[in-house]
Formats: C-alpha cells, sequence, structure tokens
C-alpha cells in the first residue's frame, strides 16, 4: 500500500499504536517506523542530499528524533507521516545551514522576495517583512529544497553567483527571453511555495 493513502482501518490501527507510545510502549512504534522507514528515505531524504551516507544518517536521525518526541505529537487523522517528514526536512536544512553555499542561496532568495515587495511599501510594512523573514528562515531553508532543479539553478546563476543573464541563459541553454521567464516564474515559484508552507505540526 502506497504511504499516501491509508485506509480508515490502517489509520485507526496507526493512532491506536501511536497512544500506546504515548503511554510510554516505545516498542509501539516499530512496525509504523518500519512501515514509513522506506518512503523517507526514497522520496524525501535522499533526493535533497544527494548522498546516501547522508541520507542514511538523517534518516536514523529522524527516527530516533520520533522517538523521543512522540508524546509532543498530536493526531489529525493523517497518520504519522507527514510528522516524519516535516522532522526529516528539518534535519535536511540543517545540514544545508552549515554549507555557505546553501546559506548564500537562502539570503539572496529572502532579498529578492523583499525586493520585489519593497516598491512602495512604508517603513512599517517593510520592518515586517524582515522581521517575518528572520522569523520563518527554517521555511525559506525548506522551500528552496522543494524547487525543481531547473528553478534552482536559475536562481543560484542570477542572485547567488551574479552572472550577466546572458552567461545564465548560455548556461541553461536557453534564449536570453526564455532565462528572463525562467528567472521570473522560479521566484514566483519559490514566494508561493514559501506562502503555502505551513507546518503540519509544531517543530519537534
Amino acid at each position: 500500500m502506497a504511504f499516501g493513502s491509508a485506509t480508515a482501518i490502517e489509520l485507526d490501527q496507526e493512532q491506536r499504536l501511536i497512544e500506546e507510545a504515548q503511554r510510554g510502549h516505545l516498542d509501539a512504534m516499530r512496525p509504523l517506523l518500519e512501515r514509513y522507514a522506506g518512503p523517507l528515505y526514497g522520496a524525501v531524504i535522499l533526493p535533497r542530499l544527494g548522498s546516501s551516507a547522508a541520507a542514511e544518517e538523517v534518516l536514523r536521525d529522524t527516527l530516533s528524533t520520533a522517538v523521543e518526541k512522540i508524546s509532543r505529537f498530536t493526531w489529525q487523522g493523517k497518520g504519522l507521516f507527514p510528522w516524519l517528514r516535516m522532522i526529516a526536512i528539518n534535519k535536511i536544512v540543517d545540514r544545508h545551514r552549515h554549507d555557505a553555499r546553501g546559506r548564500r542561496i537562502a539570503e539572496a532568495l529572502a532579498r529578492e522576495a523583499d525586493d520585489e515587495a519593497s516598491a512602495g511599501a512604508s517603513p512599517d510594512a517593510l520592518l515586517m517583512a524582515e522581521q517575518d523573514r528572520r522569523l520563518h528562515r527554517s521555511r525559506i531553508d525548506q522551500t528552496l529544497l522543494a524547487l525543481p532543479d531547473r528553478y534552482r539553478l536559475a536562481i543560484e546563476l542570477r542572485l547567488i553567483e551574479e552572472l550577466p543573464r546572458e552567461e545564465c541563459a548560455r548556461r541553461l541553454e536557453v534564449t536570453l527571453g526564455t532565462f528572463d521567464v525562467l528567472l521570473f516564474r522560479a521566484v514566483r515559484s519559490f514566494r508561493k511555495h514559501f506562502g503555502d508552507r505551513v507546518p503540519e505540526e509544531a517543530s519537534p
């Protein structure tokens, strides 16, 4: 059965196992972790890290954190996977924060979003935007990781490496006009996903 299509019966069984674990019987989580380990590794962690060794380490950390913090999980009728996915994404973001290049990408995206919104904005509005950017830094990082590779590359070439538009277009093997459209869509996609990214659970 696909991990995203649990039946009502399976969700009921999952809820009972979680409640048992929250009462202190942590072994009850074993079948759930075994069920979701594969999807977490293959669909969430490995594509965002690209290294099997790093992905395996993040998977272990994710499952360990889930066991440690299961008491903080609140059942919302969607099963455990969305919460596990969020834990994994947070750990992936933490890894990228240790990379200076990754931090520059996040900072550049934040500046780009602020620049587009700044025309005609009041000082109070700009201050609120800056405060919001700082408060939601982890959401910025997560959104960046979720972008399609082509969008991410367009942003990196133009905003991080600050290459001329012509050079960016050459590297992407597109016309200048196509690159301009691609970059516009990349930034728009970033802002849309950033606005839509609402955690399903409180951060563990």
